[in-house]
């Protein structure tokens, strides 16, 4: 996972590689479509609330069951934003980091559209008024989007946003977000490609390092990150080409002198070069090439990435 600069963007954006931006008229009428959609399944919920409230729960069911269907009936709606999504990311899934993992890309609801389900196994709610609102957007690949499902527990005692009571920016969950400017932080990656909760023992003991690092376990576990065999093993290889670059630069950084010995500069240079291409966002796996430079601990690899 890496993150994602999500905030205040628009397919309206112009320099995004890749990318042909929207008009303004354009942008105007899928936001329009979007409201028309998002009130039809207002309308809809206000039917299923009466029916709950006079005690019918049957009919209740039903008419949730009706917003729901109908909601997903739309998703060629959400599914016109994803091209640009692809481009946000440079044509990477935004959970595994990857270009190309097997599957096609799907248009992600970070918070659950139809139901939310919470780790004791029970069922609330799901985000029905977040279905046609583009900040709940994520692209994710086949691997991540199975398991997570409406998988969407919160922390203890965390607020939990509903349709009368909108509070978003309040719930902590579980599941850590590639548009946080925070999030990413939590995950790492071993030299076997395995990924990892972020090396920091001085602080998962604390009460908020335990949270974190039992939300990047179970980021991991959802997201399927060491599942699917071959990510692991894309991850050695690039880890084992990184390793090597860092190698020549680190030897060649050893012997240089601008003075006494100014020849190895060049191949620390080529090396340095070689480094910050497998560093730049939009190549895959540029997460994992990341993890394998900051965790030598050596400040001149570190500005490298």
């Amino acid at each position: 996972m890496r993150h994602i600069d999500f905030k205040n963007k628009t397919p309206m954006d112009k320099g995004l590689p890749g990318w042909t931006p929207w008009s303004k008229a354009e942008w105007e009428e899928w936001l329009k479509e979007s409201a028309e959609l998002h009130k039809e399944a207002a309308t809809l919920d206000a039917d299923r609330a009466k029916l709950e409230a006079a005690g019918d729960v049957k009919g209740a069911q039903a008419k949730r069951a009706e917003r729901n269907e109908f909601i997903s009936k739309k998703s060629a709606h959400w599914g016109k934003l994803k091209p640009w999504l692809f481009a946000l990311s440079g044509g990477k899934c935004w959970f595994t980091d990857t270009t190309n993992n097997g599957s096609h890309y799907d248009v992600e609801h970070f918070r659950p559209k139809a139901e939310s389900k919470n780790f004791d196994g029970s069922v609330r709610e799901g985000y029905w008024w977040l279905a046609f609102d583009y900040t709940n957007y994520r692209l994710a690949g086949g691997v991540p989007n199975t398991k997570k499902g409406g998988w969407f527990p919160l922390c203890d005692g965390s607020h939990c946003s509903t349709f009368d009571n909108r509070c978003e920016e309040s719930e902590v969950p579980y599941l850590l977000d590639p548009i946080s400017s925070t999030d990413h932080m939590l995950l790492a990656f071993d030299e076997e490609g395995n990924a990892i909760p972020a090396p920091n023992s001085d602080n998962w003991a604390t009460e908020l390092g335990k949270w974190n690092k039992a939300r990047a376990e179970e980021s991991i576990k959802r997201y399927k990150l060491n599942e699917h065999d071959a990510l692991p093993e894309r991850r050695r290889k690039l880890w084992k080409e990184v390793s090597g670059a860092i190698k020549e630069f680190l030897e060649a950084k050893a012997k240089y002198h601008p003075v006494k010995n100014p020849r190895p500069l060049e191949t620390m240079e080529q090396a340095a070069r070689r480094i910050e291409a497998m560093t730049k966002p939009d190549i895959e796996l540029s997460s994992v090439a990341r993890w394998c430079i900051l965790l030598r601990n050596d400040s001149d690899l570190g500005r490298l990435a």
